[in-house]
């Protein structure tokens, strides 16, 4: 189930800041016509933290539907503490979701020890996949390499995200997953290529939703052992990331907004969704912006989906 490329979905959102099901529809049928291997909905690209719980279900019900059993739909249950992710998860089994994508807790200040209590916790009440995300620069701290190594031993976690950057870190994750079955996904945009020549399984990448079939071809250029053809790829779609995310004015929003804005800027210039919104309290790029970004997409040889 945890391989290939799994992009995080945007949630796309209507002038009047509601999830905008029929651009959530074109974005799903979009992603399996590039031959995705499946898709995570409710990760920090889908503005999982400013989502109301009912924008949540309706975001995940959408996909699912959508995708109708072609790919696993993957669905983010971030919260502060246990109990909350608990409630999100048994929601997202009951939408048809076939995993939850968990974080280690945040807001209050937790140790090793509290970390591994959660995912226990929510692996004993559940009877769905946890996928461990580990995304230190949104939750505050690292997921130690050792405990993911020793959760996917344990069958606690059956995949790791890997967000974090640290390709070191993330080398560590995958020698002590070895033999586990656990899967282990990186979800960086400019280093999938690296990542999977050391052992990833697969690329979850933000920048997905505006070229998947770049990190398609990516992936199977690595899992063919042509890391010549990966690398190349990788260096193209790492180019389109840096031209479109460095377009906004950084003193005007922060980088979350700017990487989130350019995205659905992106899926606009390509008729994918309707509006480039994103979630209070991210601020969306100016119309100059927009037009940017789609030039920049469009000088990358990106034009309209058909």
């Amino acid at each position: 189930m945890f391989h290939g490329v799994v992009p995080p979905l945007c949630t796309p959102l209507t002038e009047n800041g509601e999830v905008d099901t029929a651009s959530l529809e074109r974005l799903t049928a979009f992603q399996l016509d590039a031959g995705v291997h499946g898709l995570f909905v409710g990760g920090s690209t889908g503005e999982i933290s400013q989502l109301t719980d009912a924008a949540r279900d309706t975001a995940l019900r959408t996909v699912v539907a959508t995708a109708a059993g072609q790919v696993p739909v993957l669905a983010g249950v971030i919260d502060t503490g246990t109990q909350r992710v608990l409630e999100h998860a048994r929601r997202a089994q009951a939408l048809g979701a076939a995993a939850a994508v968990v974080t280690a807790p945040f807001y209050v200040g937790v140790g090793e020890a509290e970390m591994r209590a959660h995912y226990e916790v929510l692996h004993a009440a559940l009877d769905l996949p946890l996928v461990a995300y580990d995304i230190p620069s949104n939750v505050g701290r690292k997921l130690p390499s050792g405990l993911l190594s020793a959760l996917a031993q344990e069958k606690v976690i059956v995949a790791v995200k890997d967000s974090s950057g640290d390709l070191e870190g993330f080398q560590r994750v995958v020698d002590g997953a070895a033999g586990s079955g656990a899967a282990c996904l990186t979800g960086s945009e400019t280093l999938a290529d690296l990542a999977m020549m050391r052992g990833a399984d697969g690329i979850v990448p933000g920048l997905g939703n505006v070229d998947p079939h770049g990190y398609v071809r990516l992936y199977e250029a690595a899992r063919a052992g042509d890391f010549i053809a990966a690398r190349a790829e990788q260096r193209r779609l790492a180019d389109l990331f840096a031209a479109i995310v460095s377009v906004a004015d950084g003193r005007r929003v922060g980088p979350i907004s700017a990487a989130l804005g350019a995205f659905k800027a992106g899926l606009v210039a390509r008729g994918v969704i309707r509006h480039a919104r994103t979630a209070a309290p991210l601020l969306p790029l100016t119309e100059a912006e927009t037009r940017k970004v789609a030039e920049r997409v469009a000088e990358a040889g990106l034009g309209p989906v058909a």
